[in-house]
């Protein structure tokens, strides 16, 4: 009974930091609702007087992006805001040939009167870190806003941001991210599902309250006062913008967040650039847990309840463990309890716990009204939707628990970037794209195997015990056996 006692305890404590996290989840939901019809009443420079516009700098951090270079400056070139007042810094560390054609677009744009300049280093030191804290050091705006090569500000952003600085506290104003290719394929619907809940309930959730948010590494603006005060760039995480936001805010900064201003972006639409992304801010979330925490429990202008908030927000990737290993322990725990008939009033306690997938059910579904509308039939397709988008987030666990536990025990890597596509609808192609990853991971073939774990759990399911099976976990493992099945093929067979 030894090893069964270790595996209850540990499915225990693993159910019960999950439901902590949905509960974390549902107070969140409950400050969005209060908060969404609010009058928004913060003061505002008034740009109708030409002495209240500041000067603004923004940075493009760029890392080998020949796909989507053009479209990105051409975009930024329409921005509206008084030339005099604005520079545009391309800090490019590309390798390869759009060096060339950045040079050229750049020298273009100088052209029509921008002052736009092509800044290029000699390394990748701290990477994007490296490139924004160099970019900083001769920049001339007194706010410096930041976009990722994917985004596409539209022409007013400057206008719809900026004036909130005129707040002395203020810090950073960070916006929403919109997908413009959000129905490309289930691997688009999914991601624009997850950062959907990110930029609405979690977004909103913190900041209505005064706790901690992030600035999200792109689409938003910070003021450069507030850069150098709370530290500047480190490029020690793999996630330098968490890492930023929660000094500054530790440094009592405060940050402005706009879920009405949305900023297009493109999502990666092979599993190999998703699984990239998901690893760095996985990771990245677990380095800076490591490195913050020690700062946010010892903080005296936090609240208990900021500093709880901010623990489970750094502790967001490392969820993904808990959900890995419920996952792999379910199956014994099927056949412990049909083994061992006294632990029977254990298993009625524990089955209370799927009440954390109904309230994660219940928040995503107010996020996912908010975008598509409410009405019978959005019910139905939200169903579909949320249980695809479980089954595949369950699917990517192995990987990004792996990425969790890097992060937590200290193992270093380097900053891979997410491939660009310039991927806007159905007839637009990936496949010859040169940044793509050509080789699977090995963690695929782990992936491989868990879905077949997976099958032996639904088999189980009619075999246990003496009275015709227990059916009564035969939903979850059917879902993990998708998730797990759809991440495996598709990693294997898109080649990417």
């Amino acid at each position: 009974m030894v090893l069964e006692y270790i595996i209850i305890i540990i499915y225990s404590i693993s159910l019960l930091l999950i439901f902590m996290y949905a509960i974390a989840q549902l107070n969140l939901l409950v400050n969005y609702l209060k908060n969404r019809n609010k009058e928004d009443n913060a003061t505002q420079f008034d740009f109708n007087n030409p002495e209240e516009i500041p000067f603004v700098t923004i940075q493009l951090p760029v890392y080998n992006e020949l796909y989507v270079m053009e479209r990105l400056l051409k975009n930024i070139a329409k921005i509206d805001y008084p030339k005099e007042k604005l520079e545009i810094q391309v800090l490019d560390d590309s390798t390869d040939e759009s060096v060339e054609m950045t040079a050229k677009l750049v020298a273009d744009i100088q052209k029509k009167g921008l002052d736009i300049q092509h800044i290029r280093r000699s390394n990748r030191k701290g990477f994007k870190a490296g490139a924004l804290k160099e970019g900083l050091e001769i920049a001339k705006g007194e706010y410096i806003a930041i976009f990722d090569a994917d985004f596409l500000p539209k022409t007013d952003w400057l206008k719809q941001t900026v004036p909130y600085f005129k707040n002395p506290e203020i810090g950073v104003v960070q916006t929403r991210w919109g997908h413009i290719n959000r129905d490309y394929s289930t691997l688009t619907k999914i991601q624009a599902f997850a950062l959907d809940a990110h930029f609405t309930l979690e977004q909103v959730g913190r900041n209505s309250k005064g706790h901690f948010i992030n600035f999200n590494g792109t689409a938003g603006i910070w003021r450069k006062e507030t850069i150098y005060d709370a530290g500047n760039w480190e490029g020690d995480t793999l996630t330098e913008d968490l890492d930023l936001s929660y000094r500054a805010q530790l440094k009592n900064w405060k940050f402005k967040y706009l879920e009405k201003v949305e900023t297009p972006a493109e999502l990666p639409v092979v599993i190999s650039a998703a699984r990239s992304q998901q690893f760095r801010w996985n990771k990245g979330g677990a380095e800076n847990f490591q490195k913050m925490i020690k700062r946010i429990i010892t903080n005296k202008n936090s609240s208990f309840k900021t500093k709880i908030h901010s623990m489970l927000h750094l502790l967001n990737s490392s969820m993904f463990t808990c959900i890995l290993l419920v996952a792999i322990l379910s199956i014994p725990m099927l056949y412990i309890k049909n083994e061992y008939a006294h632990l029977k009033i254990y298993f009625y306690v524990m089955s209370f716990f799927v009440v954390s997938t109904l309230i994660f059910f219940t928040c995503y579904w107010f996020m996912y009204k908010n975008i598509y509308g409410g009405g019978f039939k959005r019910f139905i397709r939200y169903i579909g939707a949320f249980f695809t988008f479980f089954s595949i987030a369950m699917g990517f666990s192995l990987h990004n628990t792996i990425a969790v536990l890097e992060g937590h025990f200290g193992k270093k890597s380097e900053f891979v970037r997410t491939p660009k596509f310039n991927i806007k609808n159905l007839k637009d192609g990936w496949k010859n794209n040169k940044y793509i990853k050509k080789k699977p991971s090995v963690h695929v073939i782990l992936e491989g195997l868990l879905s077949l774990y997976f099958v032996f759990g639904m088999y189980s399911a009619f075999v246990v015990g003496d009275q015709g099976g227990d059916f009564g976990l035969f939903p979850f493992h059917f879902m993990l056996f998708v998730g797990f099945s759809y991440v495996f093929f598709k990693s294997i067979f898109s080649k990417a």
